[in-house]
């Protein structure tokens, strides 16, 4: 069986929480988000190498914070200037033998076992993989004092976890730095490697905001009551 990495970055400051605590440490149900976005990476990979992603300064917050949960075993590597230099140290952090590796955002802790399992094997056929959903609302195009419709049957909402062969992510992540790089898979396109999509989950929301908190746990209440 492939050996299969999961890097979760977890580098958010938490300004636009409006609270003092990084989003990534904040309790959702009965544990921090952090702690739930590794215990379901693990549910879903429990042959994985799981490596977390932080800042240096809270590396000494979340390992206080951790030993008071039960929280799957991880490596920790350090945050760099950028989210992609913070990937590259995740990726340098996991073992050369990982053959599929998985880069996930800490506040996104509502992704289902299911769809981690659907997306790790459909980069053993596709290399470069990432879930997306359909937007539901109209978007217009800005520009300058005018403004213009498009056609959102065009665009996708990008979520993550964004899966690779490790090769093709490794070499991918040699690159020098762009700004024009939002995400893993703009990286891994930047190479010239083609990006395959798969339908994401509507409830796999990435936690930002005080109104995300009540809509996650209302999704929590949900996946109990059913």
């Amino acid at each position: 069986m492939a050996q299969r990495g999961v890097i979760i970055v977890a580098g958010g400051a938490g300004r636009r929480m409006g609270a003092s605590l990084p989003k990534q440490f904040m309790m959702l149900g009965n544990e921090p988000i952090l702690a739930r976005s590794i215990n379901r990476v693990h549910e879903a990979l429990p042959a994985a190498e799981i490596v977390v992603v932080l800042p240096e300064e809270h590396v000494a917050l979340w390992k206080n914070i951790a030993a008071r949960f039960d929280v799957a075993p991880h490596k920790i590597a350090l945050g760099g200037e950028e989210r992609f230099h913070s990937v590259r140290n995740g990726i340098a952090a996991l073992s050369d033998e990982v053959q599929y590796i998985a880069i996930h955002d800490a506040v996104r802790p509502l992704v289902s076992k299911k769809l981690i399992i659907k997306l790790m094997l459909e980069a053993e056929t596709h290399s470069a993989v990432i879930p997306t959903v359909a937007p539901a609302d109209s978007y217009r195009v800005v520009e300058g004092n005018d403004s213009h419709i498009i056609d959102r049957s065009t665009l996708r909402i990008v979520q993550t976890p964004q899966v690779f062969n490790a090769d093709i992510l490794r070499r991918a992540y040699e690159q020098p730095f762009s700004a024009t790089y939002t995400d893993d898979a703009s990286v891994v396109e930047s190479a010239g490697h083609k990006i395959t999509l798969i339908e994401g989950e509507r409830e796999n929301i990435k936690i930002t905001t005080p109104a995300d908190m009540i809509i996650a746990e209302a999704i929590i209440r949900a996946e109990y009551e059913a």
